[in-house]
């Protein structure tokens, strides 16, 4: 019976180290998960009458950028691009110009994790501004969403429609941006419609997908840019670049689990003196099977 005892003792002993392990490794992969968090960035030129521009991405408190784009023209917009949660600025400058040169226009934004955001240059060249746009990854269940960004200098006022029925902008001025809407799948015509121009374009929609459809001032007339926002289920297009920007990526504080390791080594090791301290016959009970 005292054998029994013992081992049962010993038993305890051995899970409650494996506890003390345990919890402090589940709490280092919960803070790496977080430290790790993801969301995406594009950079996008929407300004008809402003010249090419060089566009920069810096982390907060960095002074080399993540990313450069170099001669951005009109009716640009890159792929999406993965990027640590964080603190980040754009700045926008002249083409050509030193990347230690004053910014032409800078802005800052806060990433949060699974979210997106498009940082474009966005109205006249005299009233030029970098607008952060939050984009929706999660349409509503069998629909799509679709918003209008209006960046056409020659058309003071666009009508934009949807052959589905809808008027998603009655009105839309150069730098305006409506609120999503829902979209039943199916492909539709969009039109643009200006006093002296107008334009169509056929855009499948797919459900779960968002779109962002962008009126441009072309070589003809109006244009429509269709942009995809995201390809479903909360994630960004298909075929966008995942691998990030590059650059330093912070480092989260070292795991614990070492330190519990040798709080539990120790733990068992006072334990079992104390063990051996009361059982100090345990040898001749094992070797005598009492």
């Amino acid at each position: 019976m005292r054998f029994t005892r013992t081992i049962r003792r010993i038993t305890m002993l051995l899970a409650a180290a494996a506890l003390l392990l345990g919890v402090p490794a589940a709490v280092a992969a919960h803070a790496s998960a977080a430290a790790t968090g993801t969301g995406w960035i594009r950079l996008a030129h929407f300004s008809p009458n402003t010249p090419a521009v060089d566009v920069y991405l810096y982390s907060f408190g960095n002074s080399n950028a993540e990313i450069v784009l170099h001669h951005v023209t009109y009716g640009t917009v890159s792929p999406y691009e993965s990027v640590s949660v964080g603190d980040y600025s754009v700045a926008m400058r002249s083409a050509g110009a030193s990347a230690t040169s004053q910014p032409v226009l800078s802005t800052s934004l806060t990433v949060k994790a699974d979210r997106a955001y498009t940082v474009a240059g966005m109205g006249p060249e005299s009233g030029l501004r970098l607008v952060v746009l939050d984009d929706q990854l999660t349409p509503p269940s069998g629909k799509s969403l679709v918003r209008v960004v209006q960046a056409s200098l020659k058309q003071q006022a666009v009508k934009f429609t949807c052959s589905c029925g809808g008027t998603l902008a009655s009105k839309a001025s150069l730098g305006s941006v409506t609120s999503y809407a829902p979209i039943p799948p199916g492909t539709w015509t969009m039109a643009a419609i200006g006093s002296t121009a107008k334009t169509s374009l056929p855009v499948s929609l797919v459900a779960g997908t968002v779109h962002t459809e962008v009126v441009l001032d072309g070589s003809n007339g109006l244009e429509i840019l269709n942009l995809e926002d995201a390809a479903g289920a909360g994630l960004p297009p298909a075929g966008g670049v995942t691998t990030g920007f590059g650059g330093t990526a912070g480092h989260g504080p070292g795991s614990p689990l070492p330190w519990a390791a040798l709080i539990a080594a120790g733990s068992l090791l006072a334990a079992g003196g104390g063990l051996r301290l009361r059982r100090h016959g345990l040898g001749r009970q094992l070797r005598s099977g009492v």
